[in-house]
């Protein structure tokens, strides 16, 4: 089967090329050893079938960061028949750096001139065939988002496939200073750029990365994120997902496992005790609930918003415009997204911090988030419980929470060697979405997460049922017994409110209202559920984000500071 890579600097369409020329029977991954991720898919021209690979973005073959390494170690090791080199129509001198060196290897390449049509809106004009006899191969003007251009790509490669001599490029081998100068020669004889006004989304892109008006746009956003995630994600929990598990799934499954077995260690395995199908810990009662009901419906409604924002291209910006403020914690601005994620769903949060390039950058993020974030679900709950005693109380447990946030950022940064990279990529401009690739995308994310995810949290839920059966949850009460009472003034009973943090947050905090706690109990309370132990899904993701090792370290961070918070919080309040 022939091998075609799908090369290109980030931001330049690639994904959209790809999802253009194959089917929806895709395949992503993590490059080996890595946490950069990249597609590969099939395409079928006549008889020929093919196996075309997405490369992470580069701006060269001299990488700068690891998923530069990853796409120069694909571009060597894959050994391709084929490059199709993706290039943004409007920033072509920047482009050519990555051409040139793909074409001194030797290896039948075919150039896409991708966004052919916001060239023409910016006053962009490239001569192409005076640019296709300097390369020496078959340039393709493309508007990838509306397919104009793909099925000549089509006959092109297929042309390529069967003639694979023909395209071989001519440029001349030559070190970095001749390549720029040669560069430039191109763009002055191919290029004129003809003068016009800014459009409206170019205004607005200006407007993102100021300071003022960068903050209130950055507000809209977030207001607009959490609203579209949460109200998405509530409304298939509410309307479609609960009343399917309650009415349907849970008795039925519940009916056929008593049925078959009544009674005993297997039947607890399988459906837990009682009829709360959310806390019994039964695997297929608790464990569907949890995935399907509660964490999925979010990460559906995450994915969607956050494709969004990545392919409109504000994603970027929002990183620029908190990078100083980030780099005070030891990050840079592209950990505000996970962080402002997380108080959707930690879940999320914690898959994002994939976009985080250094190891020790997503251990800060990870520790951040699973410490100081509560998920809307836990807010919703927290606002619940307080509310009805005043604001000032819901003010205390936040305002102690932004505290931690800060306070862990900025001694994790003194504590942990190595500093945070700078931010050095390109703003891409403005654009619309096209909704197939979004909602392409959006499934390869949802899928990959099932795939990766289900497992475990089957895994840790049948680890806590085994527990309560074994009687080892009982002993872990009564040893908690005197830090309950003596260290957070609480009363035993909010224990098993504690250990329940560890499936549901939410829940947890929850079964504190028929306590009668007051309400300096329960601030104390609801700080020590947030700052404490993740939630059985939040806890696996981490593991797999961030290794066994680090993960460790995090609990026993976040244990220590709960703990600690605590016991000031009800020294202060009582």
């Amino acid at each position: 089967m022939k091998k075609i890579l799908l090369m290109g600097n980030p931001n330049v369409g690639k994904s959209v090329v790809f999802s253009r020329l194959t089917g929806v029977n895709v395949i992503q991954s993590n490059y080996p050893g890595t946490t950069v991720g990249y597609t590969k898919g099939h395409i079928k021209i006549d008889e020929n079938e093919m196996e075309l690979i997405d490369v992470p973005g580069t701006y060269s073959l001299s990488p700068s960061c690891r998923a530069e390494e990853v796409a120069k170690e694909m571009f060597f090791e894959e050994k391709p028949e084929l490059i199709i080199n993706v290039m943004d129509a409007t920033n072509l001198e920047r482009n050519l750096y990555l051409t040139l060196q793909i074409l001194e290897k030797d290896i039948p390449t075919v150039i896409v001139l991708n966004m052919w049509d916001a060239a023409k809106r910016k006053g962009v004009h490239v001569n192409l065939k005076k640019l296709q006899e300097i390369l020496g191969v078959k340039i393709i003007p493309t508007v990838a988002v509306t397919g104009e251009g793909i099925n000549e790509l089509v006959n092109v490669i297929n042309e390529i496939d069967l003639k694979p001599k023909d395209n071989i490029s001519i440029i001349p081998k030559m070190d970095d200073d001749k390549k720029w100068t040669f560069i430039g020669q191109i763009i002055s004889e191919v290029q004129k750029i003809e003068h016009r006004h800014p459009s409206l989304l170019e205004r607005l892109e200006d407007a993102s990365v100021k300071p003022l008006s960068g903050v209130i746009i950055a507000l809209v956003v977030l207001f607009i994120t959490l609203q579209v995630v949460i109200g998405f994600g509530e409304l298939l929990i509410n309307y479609i997902l609960d009343p399917l598990y309650y009415q349907y799934y849970g008795p039925f499954i519940t009916g056929v496992v008593e049925n078959a077995i009544p009674a005993g260690f297997i039947h607890d395995i399988l459906v837990g005790s009682g009829y709360e199908y959310e806390t019994s810990f039964g695997l297929l009662t608790t464990g569907i609930y949890v995935i399907f009901v509660v964490v999925l419906p979010y990460i559906l409604s995450f994915y969607l918003v956050l494709g969004f924002l990545e392919d409109f291209g504000y994603l970027p910006r929002l990183a620029v415009l908190l990078d100083s403020i980030m780099h005070k914690l030891g990050l840079h601005g592209y950990a505000t997204i996970p962080i402002i994620l997380g108080f959707g769903c930690n879940v999320p949060a914690m898959l994002s911090t994939r976009i985080l390039e250094g190891k020790r950058e997503k251990f800060i993020t990870a520790t951040l988030i699973a410490i100081s974030v509560p998920c809307m679900a836990q807010t919703a709950v927290i606002i619940g419980l307080l509310g009805q005693y005043g604001i000032q109380y819901i003010m205390i447990v936040y305002g102690t929470l932004l505290i931690l946030l800060v306070t862990i950022g900025f001694i994790l940064n003194l504590l942990l060697k190595g500093e945070s990279p700078e931010i050095f990529f390109e703003i891409p401009p403005y654009r619309i979405p096209h909704l197939e690739t979004l909602l392409k995308k959006t499934w390869m994310r949802v899928r990959g997460f099932l795939l990766e995810a289900v497992p475990f949290v089957f895994l840790g839920i049948l680890v806590v049922n085994i527990l309560y059966i074994v009687g080892i949850m009982s002993a872990l009460s009564n040893l908690l017994a005197p830090i309950m009472s003596q260290m957070l003034g609480l009363p035993n009973q909010a224990i098993d409110a504690l250990i329940m943090g560890f499936l549901r947050k939410d829940l947890a905090t929850a079964m504190l209202a028929p306590l009668n706690l007051s309400p300096n109990q329960l601030v104390v309370a609801c700080i020590v559920l947030a700052s404490s132990f993740p939630c059985i899904a939040t806890f696996i993701v981490l593991i797999k984000e961030i290794g066994v090792k680090d993960m460790l370290k995090t609990v026993v961070l976040m244990l220590f500071i709960a703990l600690i918070t605590g016991t000031i919080l009800n020294l202060i309040l009582g």
